[in-house]
């Protein structure tokens, strides 16, 4: 008796969807967010990053919902990349080329996010570096890392928003080509929104 090969890549891609936006793009929603009070000077923005980092359970917090979903999430669409997964949405020029940039966008946050983390956090405890506006100011006036900052949010507010797009057709959510050319024009508005929301901060801390 001959057994059949069970393809799991359907359950593995909507896994990989749904971490993408829980929680994942919680976090990001909420770390635009809160760099975004940096527009408010360095009193407001050092008072918010005291309220996280006075959360009880805060490194559990960061390694259960936002550190392994990242790890998961970026590893499979590494291996997504790296398999050369055809475009099955097949939904035409514009939809290929936002497929290409949404892979190319994930490779790019893979790097980004773990410079991020590095200079933000694993600094912090190997080195005792004080994460402030201050802090962030002086490293941004560097114009590589002002630049790299740049294309990292722009990336980030693009993979997101685009996500959402991939999201509501693999959980089922957008089934008709109507429905899918709104949340379209829907997600395109996230990412503007997102992106302007994001580099006005990072402005915030280079002027």
């Amino acid at each position: 008796m001959t057994e059949v090969a069970v393809d799991n890549s359907f359950y593995y891609r909507r896994i990989h969807s749904l971490l993408g936006i829980f929680p994942i793009g919680l976090f990001i929603l909420e770390h635009f967010f809160t760099n975004s009070f940096a527009v408010h000077g360095a009193a407001v923005y050092n008072g918010k990053i005291e309220f996280f980092k006075e959360l009880p359970y805060l490194f559990a917090i960061e390694l259960l919902f936002i550190f392994l979903p990242l790890a998961i999430h970026g590893l499979y669409g590494l291996y997504i990349v790296y398999t050369g997964e055809p475009n099955n949405l097949q939904y035409g020029y514009f939809r290929n080329w936002m497929y290409l940039i949404q892979r190319v966008t994930g490779v790019i946050l893979l790097f980004f996010i773990g410079w991020h983390v590095y200079v933000t956090r694993v600094s912090a405890l190997l080195y005792g570096t004080e994460v402030s506006y201050q802090y962030m100011a002086q490293m941004f006036r560097n114009p590589v890392v002002f630049w790299w900052m740049v294309i990292g949010i722009i990336s980030a507010a693009f993979h997101f928003a685009n996500g959402i797009w991939s999201f509501c057709i693999v959980w089922g959510i957008t089934t008709g080509p109507r429905a899918q050319k709104w949340m379209g024009k829907a997600t395109i508005v996230l990412f503007l929104v997102l992106a302007f929301v994001g580099i006005r901060a990072l402005l915030a801390f280079h002027i």
